[in-house]
């Protein structure tokens, strides 16, 4: 599934027009030290720079790149970051144009780029889980997927919403018929008020959000019903970069790597860095707090207890089914009659 704050209506890979670089950098540091060094006479070690886009607007799935920042993780690796602001072209879209090295983005929206032939690749995944559930108002009667036959979905317009939420309420006994409008965020809203009977949503925020403001939702995990399970949120990368610069590539992920450890570790004081980093944006403080909190306990660490992992089962259970089900098309738009080599969608040795 893949999460509906931050994909798009279109996920293909038509270039787009970008973008002023965001504030949030090291190269202050960097420039602090090329002084000092200047007035020492010394020679300045140059940083590589990385462009870093993000997926939407800051939050905790982004906490270990605001970590890394923080703490000086990429600075130290010789590395100066500089984060793109959000916009309305996907991580895939702006990395295959060229315009950015990294960033962030889900395991389904990786799966359509790297089979229409984009230039990016998955080189660290984020959260360990799908995060995403089909959900209900508390207050509804609903009980079971089945139960959604008939009823109304407020989507965001990807291409396997329709295909995702057919299999968990078919699996459920159902027969996968329902109205569907697209909404887009307002979603959630058209979901309070009644105007919808179902969505998707990120049980890491708008889960936590629902609850905070009094409209708590019930989730039916699509994992309960024998969809495969997924890494909600990857990191992407630029094949060609990371092959015509392997040791900065490696160096950019194992700092990227070290900032989610860190949340894994301390998410109080991940989650503190992640707000004063966007004190304009995160304003509800225990949103963020608490939505870190479960980020870390549950999602962040594989079943070693390790950041940043990822195996071939997980990219061949979930692309198998997009395969299966047609979802998967070349670069002329053909759906794919070969099942691909998952193993080509990402790279696991860029992780320390």
């Amino acid at each position: 599934m893949m999460h509906p704050r931050r994909t798009h209506a279109t996920v293909g890979l038509a270039a787009s027009s970008l973008l002023v670089l965001a504030g949030c950098s090291s190269t202050d540091a960097a420039e602090t030290d090329a002084s000092s060094d200047a007035s020492t006479g010394s020679d300045s070690t140059e940083l590589t720079t990385v462009r870093f886009t993000l997926d939407w607007t800051p939050n905790t799935n982004h906490t270990g790149l605001y970590v890394a920042i923080a703490n000086g993780y990429f600075e130290d690796a010789g590395i100066d970051v500089e984060v793109l602001p959000y916009n309305s072209s996907s991580a895939e879209t702006l990395i295959d144009a060229g315009s950015a090295e990294f960033g962030i983005t889900g395991e389904g929206g990786l799966l359509y780029a790297h089979a229409a032939g984009g230039d990016v690749v998955s080189v660290m995944s984020v959260l360990q889980h799908e995060a995403t559930a089909l959900s209900v108002s508390a207050d509804s009667d609903f009980t079971s997927p089945a139960d959604l036959d008939g009823t109304t979905y407020g989507g965001f317009g990807t291409a396997t919403e329709d295909a995702v939420n057919a299999a968990v309420i078919q699996a459920a006994g159902g027969t996968g018929d329902y109205d569907s409008v697209i909404l887009g965020t307002t979603a959630y809203e058209a979901l309070y008020s009644g105007d919808v009977d179902f969505t998707q949503a990120f049980v890491t925020w708008e889960g936590i959000e629902a609850d905070l403001q009094g409209t708590p939702m019930n989730y039916f995990y699509p994992t309960d019903y024998g969809f495969p399970d997924e890494y909600s949120i990857v990191v992407a990368g630029s094949e060609s970069w990371i092959e015509e610069n392997p040791e900065a590539a490696a160096a950019f992920v194992q700092a990227l790597q070290e900032g989610y450890e860190y949340a894994a570790e301390n998410p109080d004081e991940a989650a503190q860095i992640l707000i004063d980093a966007n004190p304009d944006v995160l304003t509800e403080e225990d949103l963020v707090l608490q939505s870190q909190e479960m980020i870390s306990a549950d999602y962040l660490l594989d079943d070693n207890g390790e950041v940043g992992t990822q195996t071939e089962a997980m990219w061949a259970d979930l692309g198998a089914f997009y395969y299966e089900n047609g979802l998967l098309a070349d670069a002329d738009g053909n759906a794919l009659t070969e099942e691909p080599d998952w193993t080509e969608f990402y790279d696991a040795d860029l992780v320390d």
